[in-house]
């Protein structure tokens, strides 16, 4: 009975809650933006230009200097204008949050991406000022992929659809349950990206990533074909589904691109091929769109299939019982 009494009060708070198109606009725009220093720190790795600029934080003896952007310092100045960028934008959206959020756990979240953005500015000085090692660069890359996750997630919270009520979705008895399973893809993927990272910045065998592919694939097939085959009505559950199988085949695709061009025919190139280039960044971007969709997934899965909240809400309110 305590249980369905606080499923009624989120309820009335989630009615409660405006939606703000401002600031839902800004979260997408950050969310993009984001990924395009994704896209930016793939070039810097595909290009070698890694110690293009040696030194941290200044460049070149300087803070705010613009350097000659050629060779390589376009690449590696250019990833660090376009991650200063970021870092303002994120310290705007986490002072913003704690203004006109209601949602405790969402202004957490906000200065939980600061905090985020901050460690990985450290740790992108800590590569350069200990000459690029790999165990530094990989987490460097895996953090990035999570802040840009964080990012996706807070446009998510803050859309109108997330703010309107809906039905809870009942769901037999599975193993495991469909939120489970599509968190642990979720996880899968996130793993796969570290392996990808690691393998990039040269501190591993390319083996333990293709071993990872394969359970990848294997895992987001079975929770994309769970979803579309029970869930295929529900909008905000197939739409995420179709676009996560698509970004899959495309993206083993562009992973066999990038095995050919880099490891059989321009393992010997004294400097990287403009197709390889391509064909790796392009692997790296995809592979951050397929982590971001498949945490969408994950959390609107959980959002809208809770067997817990449905049986509560069934001796207290007749509809729309899930929290935003």
């Amino acid at each position: 009975m305590l249980h369905g009494l606080k499923v009624q009060e989120l309820v009335l708070i989630s009615r409660a809650i405006p939606y703000k198109r401002a600031y839902h606009r800004f979260a997408v725009f950050l969310a993009w933006a984001t990924f395009l220093l994704i896209v930016a720190g793939a070039l810097v790795t595909s290009n070698d230009a890694g110690m293009s600029v040696p030194d941290w934080p200044t460049s070149f003896g300087s803070i705010y200097k613009v350097p000659p952007m050629v060779g390589g310092v376009k690449w590696e100045h250019g990833h660090r204008m376009i991650a200063e960028f970021i870092g303002l934008l994120i310290i705007v959206m986490a002072v913003w949050t704690q203004r006109v959020e209601p949602r405790k756990w969402m202004r957490t979240l906000g200065w939980i991406a600061l905090a985020a953005v901050i460690g990985q500015g450290v740790l992108g000085g800590m590569t350069v000022l200990n000459f690029l090692p790999w165990s530094i660069s990989t987490a460097h890359a895996t953090l990035g992929q999570m802040i840009f996750c964080i990012t996706v997630a807070m446009a998510l919270f803050a859309s109108r659809e997330w703010l309107q009520d809906h039905d809870p979705i009942a769901e037999p008895d599975l193993a495991p349950g469909t939120p489970t399973l599509a968190a642990l893809a979720a996880v899968c993927v996130l793993l796969q990206l570290i392996l990808g990272a690691a393998f990039r910045h040269s501190g591993m065998k390319l083996l333990p990533h293709l071993v990872g592919a394969c359970v990848v694939t294997a895992m987001l097939c079975w929770t994309v074909v769970r979803v579309l085959a029970r869930y295929g009505s529900v909008e905000h559950l197939r739409k995420p589904a179709q676009l996560l199988l698509a970004l899959l085949m495309f993206q083993l695709g562009l992973g066999f691109a990038a095995y050919l061009t880099r490891l059989t025919y321009g393992h010997n190139a004294e400097q990287p091929w403009q197709i390889m280039v391509i064909s790796t960044v392009a692997h790296v971007a995809c592979g951050a769109l397929v982590l971001a969709v498949s945490v969408v997934l994950a959390i609107q899965s959980r959002r809208m299939i809770n067997v817990h909240v449905l049986e509560a809400a069934a001796h207290t309110v007749p509809h729309k019982a899930i929290p935003v």
